[in-house]
């Protein structure tokens, strides 16, 4: 297993670990901004399973049955999960309605120190995955929710003392209002991210014209339709494409296929399947014609993967 697996897996019992922690603390010392950050932690244990998830699966090779392996299995467990968090925030929401209405007395004390303990557990965990894998969207994903929750976690603390030297009760309910918000943000996020995978949308990050004047720039490319870009997991891109060369025997072709796959890579995109044309067909007829120089279509030609 990469390095990167067994942190994310040590980082995941820990974060659930404490999240078990705060729910007990915010029970017992009636702070409903501990409860709501436990919920916030909860979050961010779903980000570090979800990035565990990725590294797993990206050591896991397609098989006869899911040949293009398993990376959506992590998608829809977090739409799912995002959908139960927003289910959560509200039932915060009502909760922090209620103790604005009717005050309850709050223990500082534990809010205090279960929160400097939060702290320092989400940076140590924001500093160790950030020295694993540098380049990996999961785990960079992961550590965005962490560093996230410290703030969080440090919001707690302000407020904990502020109601040590104030009084002022209500500062409970409403730390609750904006880590309920963070909340919702995060799981809107995330559920607008997982469903844009799911409809095979356009990734993230990934501009359409951009991929196609690159592609056009190529040398020996004269025209380019029924163009698709989409997700096959959460950072794992592919593109198909009907693309119009001069007519030219598959070796000669080579080097346009390969200078297209090398375009394509700096957009993250590794998985292709290009197929080359050399006379007019119908897709290029109908609409579904994305111009790139002259203006030809096509029948039928050659189809090279990558």
């Amino acid at each position: 297993m990469p390095a990167a697996g067994w942190v994310l897996y040590c980082s995941l019992a820990a974060t659930l670990g404490f999240t078990a922690l705060e729910i007990y603390a915010g029970l017992s010392s009636h702070s409903l901004a501990l409860l709501s950050d436990a919920g916030h932690n909860f979050t961010d244990a779903l980000a570090l399973l979800l990035a565990a998830i990725g590294v797993y699966v990206g050591t896991k090779p397609a098989d006869q049955q899911k040949t293009y392996g398993y990376g959506r299995a992590g998608v829809i467990t977090a739409f799912l999960n995002a959908a139960t968090l927003i289910a959560i925030s509200l039932v915060i929401f009502w909760e922090a309605i209620t103790r604005l209405i009717h005050p309850e007395p709050v223990n500082d004390r534990v809010m205090l120190w279960v929160a400097v303990l939060g702290l320092l557990l989400n940076a140590s965990i924001v500093v160790a995955l950030s020295r694993g894998e540098r380049n990996d969207l999961n785990v960079k994903a992961a550590v965005v929710h962490m560093a996230g929750d410290a703030v969080g976690a440090l919001a707690i603390i302000v407020g904990a003392i502020a109601i040590h030297y104030t009084g002022l009760t209500y500062v409970d309910p409403i730390l609750s209002f904006i880590l309920a918000i963070f909340i919702v943000y995060t799981a809107i996020d995330i559920i607008r991210e997982s469903l844009n995978i799911l409809l095979e949308g356009l990734p993230r990050g990934i501009e359409l014209n951009k991929v196609i004047s690159a592609m056009a720039d190529i040398e020996g490319v004269l025209d380019i339709h029924d163009l698709h870009i989409w997700s096959l997991g959460s950072s794992t891109h592919a593109l198909s494409s009907h693309v119009l060369i001069d007519d030219m025997p598959p070796s000669a072709s080579e080097c346009i296929l390969k200078r297209i796959n090398e375009v394509l890579c700096g957009f993250g995109i590794h998985h292709t399947t290009i197929q080359f044309e050399h006379v007019p067909c119908v897709l290029s007829d109908n609409g579904c014609r994305m111009q790139a120089g002259h203006a030809h279509s096509h029948e039928s030609g050659s189809e090279h993967r990558h």
